[in-house]
């Protein structure tokens, strides 16, 4: 594999105030209590209640862990300072979008001019897993054929049971209030990378978008950079999970690239069938059955996991990468944040409190305290 297939992790948090367990609008003052000993980026979204990190470029797993591990620690600890805490959940159990203020930033006012209320309650919080990709027919190659493996990253990482007060009943509610917005959800296949050009650049001249960055797909060539940006997954609580998420999905664009070199490809289904496979894992996660097309019936996901770890197996070990995959069997076994947040609102008696402390606790277990992250970046540990 001549591409080295680098790794850009995005994490959203809530910013929750630990007292009351709610939301609270505190973007504003994490940004203004960070400094630049802290050495991380802090990100505004449309709510103010929202606070995202980045990685850098990764050459690695182990780097994009080490990165995912600091920024964890470094948003807690600032938000700390202004008595708030952070958690990693794709929706808040209780807390209602009428009630969270809007960032003021022009560009947003722009999305809420069009969208409304559209825009207003997707209070929502999740995850972006890019992979690099320089080659652009390449990546469209890939784009048509990983489109298949978007319900499968989306059964691991569901992380929103519940919505406003109520269990919804879904793995990841919040995959259905995001699918409210335009140009969002399972993309189409595109005949190549001239395709793709010739659509965004319609969709600018008729004044439907101003650029490629309004184009929200569950997968998506990102439109200012070289990557594939995975877009499909709730935010994991366990940050080993999000680690795994994110090795899963380097290793499924390697392998996919390995095949389009080799003049092979990765059956590419219809959108439509792709579609009744999102329903399933936002609605089962990993306790349901998908769709094998091939052999045109039903598997439970346990099962699928298992096949798309070997289908991954040929490229693992070159990318390094096989330690971290290797946790798909431990979100299988131990169930994704979605089962283990309705767990606690069972065992509490519907304690939606019990649920959000849950979060907050387990957002920052395994993750290493300042000393520890420094001293594991110096001796190149992961």
């Amino acid at each position: 594999m001549a591409v080295p297939f680098t790794l850009g992790i995005e994490e959203e948090f809530q910013i929750v105030d630990p007292t009351t367990r709610e939301l609270r609008a505190h973007i504003t003052q994490l940004i203004e209590a960070n400094t630049p000993l802290d050495e991380v980026n802090l990100m505004a979204e449309l709510h103010e209640s929202v606070v995202e990190v980045a990685t850098g470029v990764c050459t690695d797993i182990r780097d994009a862990r080490r990165q995912v591990l600091a920024n964890r620690r470094k948003v807690a600890r600032i938000a700390e300072r202004v008595g708030m805490s952070i958690a990693a959940a794709s929706t808040h159990p209780f807390s209602r979008w009428q009630d969270q203020p809007i960032s003021d930033k022009q560009r947003y006012l722009k999305v809420l001019d069009e969208l409304q209320d559209v825009a207003r309650a997707n209070l929502i919080f999740g995850l972006h897993v890019h992979v690099g990709m320089p080659d652009r027919r390449e990546a469209i190659a890939v784009f048509n054929m990983a489109r298949y493996f978007l319900p499968h990253l989306l059964a691991l990482s569901g992380s929103s049971p519940f919505l406003e007060g109520r269990d919804t009943g879904l793995k990841s509610a919040r995959s259905l209030v995001f699918e409210r917005l335009p140009r969002t959800g399972i993309p189409e296949r595109f005949d190549g990378y001239s395709d793709f050009v010739e659509y965004v650049d319609t969709l600018v001249a008729t004044g439907c978008i101003d650029d490629g960055s309004r184009i929200w797909w569950d997968l998506r060539p990102h439109p200012r950079h070289d990557t594939l940006e995975f877009r499909i997954c709730d935010i994991p609580t366990n940050v080993e999970h999000t680690v795994t998420i994110a090795a899963l999905v380097q290793a499924i664009v390697a392998r996919l690239t390995m095949l389009y070199r080799n003049n092979m490809s990765w059956g590419v289904h219809r959108t439509a069938f792709i579609r009744e496979n999102k329903w399933r894992a936002l609605r089962y996660g990993i306790d349901g059955r998908l769709i094998d097309f091939g052999r045109r019936a039903e598997a439970p996901f346990v099962d699928l996991a298992d096949e798309l770890l070997d289908f991954v197996e040929p490229v693992v070990d070159e990318l390094g990468s096989r330690w971290a995959i290797e946790g798909v069997h431990d979100i299988l076994a131990a169930g994704t944040s979605a089962d283990q947040q309705r767990r606690v609102y069972e065992e509490s008696g519907g304690d939606f409190h019990a649920v959000v402390d849950w979060v907050i606790a387990e957002t920052l277990r395994g993750v290493p305290d300042d000393a520890t992250i420094e001293r594991d970046a110096a001796m190149g540990h992961a």
